[in-house]
């Protein structure tokens, strides 16, 4: 069986040899980005470059990068959706066009990995008042040798990828599809039938998105392609089920273990208490906690759920289920070294988590015992859900076991308004967007840096960033710190920044090793992982010996000059997690 370390290798490799530098993963959680919860695309780390910034490593870029998307949460279970996954991408950043992208997604698939071309289909976009039809992408295409049968149109919302927020970076795609069952592949290619899998995008930016909706050229094109890691595996290793690769292979063994139970015929299950775990897992390591908002809320809604699903596999509250698979993926995962490092953090997080659920399903099961008198409504099961965590099969179960029925069609009225109200919530909160550069974001971004060091300078030199989140309102930052701050100090801050703003210290960027930046005293956030080149902001000042005042690698964007920012103010101080304090301030013209 291929392995993921394999096809990592493979593809790394392969476009290495291409001429493009390999770049890590990004953090599950984007850095000062608000439009989104978690990172689900490789692009989202290289926004600024994608806008036309230079990138340190050059224009051709490859990676593997850790993805979450919450969309999927109620499909997985079945043989093709994931939380957690990883996005194998290669980018063009104004370099390379359409031609050489196909080119060599072929010549990967069909050389590199060995897939027999027979069974790969494609589809590109129909056109529509915002974009011609991509023609270019079926003339590349029929050069390499596929038949038309096997190219389809398809609309915007199947064929156009972006922008992610609500502004920015967006075009065309081409989906490469695989024949992922053991049948013969038709000649003729239909898109509706799901034995077509897709495992790979090729997207071609070549518009962007304004804030009036309309869709402009933009000044630079790039291509941004991904292929997932799990979907592939699945394809090369000949099976229909992502959950028997040997991505999950070792999950669904100690899920069987604690079970005593096996994968056939449990198939659903397991594979929701595998892929919630090992997406917790990921996600804990990149500093989230469990919470009733953003991505602790999301957290705690996978937890919970791996945990009600356990239980229906007859795993006992007291063996140690979500230990024993946070160990699981830090041995399958050992290359993200971030598992190993926060081993502690990750495992207090889960039992805590794991020991205050299982107090909740305790209510939750006196709740339903009170309603469950009569058939049991679909507000009634909705409010099981929502409050107590408990799936509606779950509900159906327990009301079956009384004799009783639940009102599903009214449950899925009430799960369909809480959807649409989340979504609602999410657009307002969250209203920027990747290729934010507004005038008051970037005032913010440079007032982080300048706080950043200021509280270095006000409580000692061992403070370290451990998260960041900025929006057009205002701007978040976590730092060590083991007790709650004084008034005092909180002053000494406030007014620290602000002397640095009125001082009109000019902000230069330049580009440097990671080795150079870093001996140079360059901060850089706690458990990133940096390429070889990398950005430095530097917050020049001519008073200190050093010669500046701050020294960050960063992507930006920020002021050319402090006397730009305004007056920065802290509106709130509190607690983010265990040593963990968070600092939330706005600044003022």
């Amino acid at each position: 069986m291929i392995t993921r370390k394999e096809l990592i290798k493979k593809y790394s490799e392969f476009f290495q040899k291409k001429n493009h530098a390999i770049i890590p993963s990004a953090s599950l959680v984007p850095a000062n980005d608000p439009s989104v919860l978690f990172t689900t695309a490789g692009m989202h780390p290289l926004v600024p470059y994608l806008l036309g910034q230079k990138h340190p490593l050059g224009k051709r870029l490859v990676n593997v990068q850790k993805c979450i998307r919450t969309g999927d949460i109620e499909e997985v279970g079945d043989t093709t959706h994931h939380t957690f996954f990883e996005m194998l991408g290669n980018w063009s950043l104004g370099d390379y066009w359409k031609q050489e992208s196909i080119e060599y997604s072929y010549e990967f698939l069909t050389k590199a990995l060995k897939l027999p071309k027979e069974k790969l289909a494609v589809t590109c976009f129909a056109g529509d008042d915002d974009a011609p039809k991509d023609a270019e992408s079926e003339k590349d295409w029929t050069s390499l040798g596929m038949s038309k049968d096997r190219i389809a149109f398809l609309p915007k919302k199947n064929n156009w990828w972006g922008p992610a927020g609500q502004t920015g970076p967006c075009g065309p795609d081409t989906e490469i599809f695989y024949w992922g069952s053991s049948a013969k592949p038709p000649k003729k290619f239909n898109p509706g039938d799901t034995r077509w899998v897709e495992i790979w995008n090729n997207v071609f930016m070549e518009y962007e998105k304004t804030k009036e909706g309309k869709y402009v050229k933009a000044k630079q094109r790039n291509v941004d392609t991904g292929m997932g890691v799990e979907r592939t595996l699945a394809a090369l290793n000949n099976l229909e089920d992502n959950y028997e690769t040997a991505s999950f292979a070792h999950l669904i063994e100690v899920i069987e273990e604690m079970s005593e139970k096996e994968y056939q015929g449990n198939e659903k299950e397991m594979r929701i208490v595998a892929d919630h775990l090992r997406a917790a897992t990921m996600m804990i390591a990149d500093g989230v906690t469990p919470s009733n908002t953003e991505q602790g809320y999301v957290l705690r809604r996978l937890l919970r759920r791996a945990i009600v699903y356990s239980r229906k596999l007859g795993i006992d509250s007291a063996k140690p289920l979500t230990k024993t698979m946070a160990e699981t993926v830090m041995d399958s995962y050992e290359d993200y070294t971030e598992l190993k490092e926060k081993r502690k953090f990750i495992h207090e997080t889960l039992s805590a988590e794991e020991n205050k659920f299982e107090k909740t399903l305790s209510i939750g099961m006196k709740e339903f015992e009170r309603i469950a008198t009569k058939n049991i409504s679909g507000e009634g099961a909705f409010l099981l859900f929502q409050s107590y965590g408990f799936p509606l099969e779950m509900t159906i179960e327990l009301a079956r076991e009384k004799g009783l029925s639940v009102d599903v069609i009214s449950f899925e009225e009430s799960y369909k308004k809480h959807q649409e109200l989340s979504k609602t919530t999410s657009s307002g909160t969250f209203k920027s967007g990747l290729a934010d550069h507004s005038e008051h974001t970037t005032r913010l971004h440079t007032a982080t840096h300048l706080l950043n060091e200021a509280l270095r300078h006000v409580l000692g030199p061992d403070v370290k960033q451990r998260g960041s989140n900025i929006t057009p309102e205002r701007l978040r930052f976590d730092f060590n710190f083991p007790r709650k701050l004084t008034e005092e100090e909180l002053n000494k801050i406030s007014t620290l920044v602000n002397e640095k703003i009125k001082s009109s210290l000019e902000v230069r960027r330049e580009e440097k090793s990671f080795k150079e930046a870093t001996a140079e005293g360059a901060q850089a956030e706690f458990g990133h992982k940096y390429p070889e080149k990398v950005s430095v902001y530097t917050i020049l000042d001519k008073k200190n010996k050093r010669g500046w005042f701050s020294k960050e690698i960063c992507t930006g964007p920020h002021v050319k000059n402090t006397n730009e920012i305004g007056t920065f103010k802290i509106v709130k101080e509190e607690s983010a997690a265990a040593g963990v304090r968070r600092i939330k301030a706005i600044v003022v013209n």
